[in-house]
């Protein structure tokens, strides 16, 4: 059968200007120099970059700069790419990463020391209700605890962050506790569990499919767009725990219409192609449960030691969830696909830690495709989503379901439901 969509509730979305972002490329610039040999000043000056651009040249200047690279992060304010550079005794990486369009910081932890100190914790702290992820804006590891880990679990977290040395990591402790966001209510559905639906993608063989969370499919195999409905996906492939959260569920009709695009109740957003995500980056979430909400990416390649396992490779943000919105779709308002809703702790009256799996890792790991890796549609211009409206959570299954398909959007209900979560 064809899946079309009845939406059943509205998302707060405000409709205001937004100018699609463009498909160029940022290519590091020649160097120039004066006649004396200086570095020239204009070419030595920041470039202004939308946050997906500057995640673009800071894959470059990883490339560029090698072991003297030590991680960069988007200035929202100034518009401009961070990169933190280990000069050592060769001033010229500095010079290079100027003149490539990027502030340089100066600092003192080398990306090599930042990842030996992440596996350090990995092996000594894999204690459940903790996660860490290097923050480039400190130039530190930062390690969250949950309010699980006390006693005996804290000192043994405290100690091992303090044998990192001085200077290579913080601790954070969160009020609440970290749990994957799936629960019993609407959206997709699969017994008396729901989830939501992230971005609807193309398999390898061309059938059409949707990305979720991996803890949702790994607990049920057929899923509904309607409670107690009968089944219109199957899942294919699934990870979690492990090295990642996602997973690929395909539509048993394979003449299902499933357009690359974010359904935010009373419009659409489209979605042109996935992208890296950048700490400092603007992004925005939607949830069968709470809808819209925006916030800020805080870390890359986290690593979360849910109850269920530990997960790699995570971004850690802090846009709230809660359950039920395990699987949804993290988004820029250019109409980006960066991240699945996976987990974390906290809700969307206090606030938290929320981490989502990568949509790039997904597809690369699933074999998938998503939009037509080009500039976004027509359609998508004249929009822009409200950051005042943002956030908005609490209105239960506002948005008809978290994002990209139609398959969320007939089975909205009123975010009750029975409670089961994985």
């Amino acid at each position: 059968m064809s899946h079309k969509r009845i939406p059943k509730r509205k998302a707060a979305m405000t409709v205001g200007g937004v100018v699609a972002l463009g498909a160029a490329a940022i290519l590091l610039p020649h160097a120039n120099a004066s006649q004396d040999g200086a570095p020239d000043a204009a070419a030595a000056a920041p470039k202004t970059l939308k946050a997906g651009d500057a995640s673009d040249l800071a894959s470059q200047l990883a490339g560029l700069l090698g072991d003297a690279f030590a991680g960069s992060y988007y200035d929202g304010d100034d518009k401009q790419l961070v990169v933190n550079v280990v000069p050592g005794d060769d001033n010229n990486v500095i010079v290079q990463a100027k003149k490539a369009g990027a502030a340089v910081r100066e600092v003192d932890n080398s990306m090599t020391e930042l990842e030996a100190g992440a596996r350090t914790l990995k092996s000594e702290a894999t204690i459940p209700g903790t996660s860490w992820a290097v923050d480039p804006r400190t130039n530190k590891i930062l390690v969250t605890a949950d309010s699980t880990v006390t006693g005996d679990k804290w000192n043994r977290l405290e100690s091992t962050v303090e044998s990192l040395g001085s200077g290579m990591a913080t601790i954070k402790k969160s009020t609440g506790t970290f749990r994957t966001f799936a629960s019993g209510g609407d959206a997709i559905f699969s017994g008396g569990a729901r989830c939501s639906l992230g971005f609807n993608v193309t398999a390898g063989d061309g059938s059409p499919a949707f990305l979720t969370a991996g803890h949702c499919a790994v607990a049920a195999e057929q899923w509904s767009d309607a409670q107690g409905g009968q089944p219109i996906a199957t899942v294919d492939q699934a990870v979690f725990p492990g090295e990642g959260d996602f997973a690929l569920v395909r539509y048993d009709d394979p003449a299902t219409v499933a357009p690359s695009e974010v359904n935010l109740g009373d419009q659409t957003l489209p979605v042109s192609r996935a992208a890296e995500a950048t700490v400092g980056q603007e992004v925005f979430r939607m949830g069968s449960t709470t809808g819209l909400a925006d916030g800020q990416v805080l870390g890359l390649n986290a690593t979360v030691n849910y109850p269920e396992g530990t997960v790699t490779g995570l971004i850690q943000t802090n846009v709230c969830a809660e359950p039920g919105d395990s699987g949804g779709s993290m988004f820029t308002r250019d109409g980006l696909a960066v991240g699945l809703t996976s987990g974390g702790s906290g809700d969307c009256t206090s606030g938290g830690e929320t981490f989502f799996q990568p949509v790039t890792t997904a597809l690369a790991a699933v074999g998938a495709t998503l939009g037509d890796a080009g500039a976004v549609g027509e359609e998508a211009e004249g929009q822009e989503i409200g950051g005042e409206e943002a956030g908005a959570g609490g209105q239960a299954g506002a948005g008809a379901g978290a994002g990209a398909g139609d398959a969320a959007d007939q089975g909205v209900q009123d975010g009750s439901g029975p409670a089961g979560t994985h």
